[in-house]
């Protein structure tokens, strides 16, 4: 079988052994070594971890398959602390004028769907862009790495959970989405440390989408609590922030960006 083709559903029903030879495959691959297996419980199962180190840089194995993606507004409804603190936001005139929280979150999250994904690894953290967008593909190509396509990233981050954020439905609205510390910063189902600070921007192969965060503006903004925690959510995409990072406002401060490089499997 080729890894390219493994599934999260059968790669959940790997034991130990099996699993160990995946990863070690899966390394000799791409010229790494495995630094971690390890297994921890997800979605009512166990689930293992894999890491391998190449070159200096952690990744993270992501299965694949046809998987769930988008969040499903029709199954969920805010807490009433979420609506409240939405409408005091949208009192204050933040929202992009919509009235209330699931309008306003139909517009920046995608939608449900299923999508068909190669498993691949995934670098454990994001890094900073050093030169544009534009030469991003390039540049990452030059060291045997690709840009995460957006259907990616968003299950990489998910992990398969049909869950708001990537812990849960809710976030704690007495903490800022920023700094260190709390749930975001422990590595999600697949390990990789994700979705964790709000002022992070990761750019993706769609040039409409950001994601993991939104450069801090909702925060410095002072748009609201949950405004400044939804940038995190697994299915954000964040079209007005993703206008900003790709348009002539965001010329010059690719530092300010990230990404999160893959490496291809076979």
């Amino acid at each position: 079988m080729s890894l390219a083709d493994l599934t999260l559903d059968r790669w959940r029903s790997f034991d130990r052994a099996a699993a160990e030879r995946v990863a070690h495959e899966a390394a000799a691959q791409v010229g790494g070594r495995v630094v971690l297996l390890d297994a921890v419980g997800h979605l009512g199962g166990p689930l293992h971890r894999v890491r391998v180190e190449r070159e200096g840089r952690e990744f993270a194995l992501v299965p694949g398959g046809t998987v769930r993606l988008g969040f499903d507004l029709d199954a969920w409804e805010p807490t009433p602390a979420q609506a409240a603190d939405y409408a005091e936001s949208a009192d204050e005139g933040y929202g992009y004028g919509h009235p209330d929280l699931k309008s306003y979150l139909a517009d920046v999250l995608s939608p449900p769907r299923t999508a068909t994904l190669a498993t691949v690894l995934m670098a454990v953290e994001d890094e900073h862009l050093t030169g544009s967008a534009a030469d991003l593909p390039a540049a990452l190509a030059a060291r045997g790495l690709r840009i995460p396509g957006a259907d990616e990233w968003e299950h990489a981050c998910g992990a398969g959970a049909d869950t708001l954020f990537r812990w849960g439905n809710e976030c704690p609205l007495d903490e800022p989405s920023y700094g260190s510390g709390g749930p975001r910063h422990e590595p999600n189902a697949f390990g990789l440390h994700i979705a964790y600070d709000s002022y992070r921007t990761e750019l993706s192969g769609d040039p409409t989408a950001v994601h993991g965060g939104d450069g801090g503006e909702a925060v410095c903004g002072g748009y609201g609590t949950l405004l400044g925690w939804l940038p995190l959510a697994t299915a954000n995409r964040n079209p007005y922030a993703a206008e900003f990072a790709y348009g002539p406002d965001g010329a010059g401060m690719y530092e300010a960006f990230s990404t999160r490089p893959v490496l291809s499997l076979r």
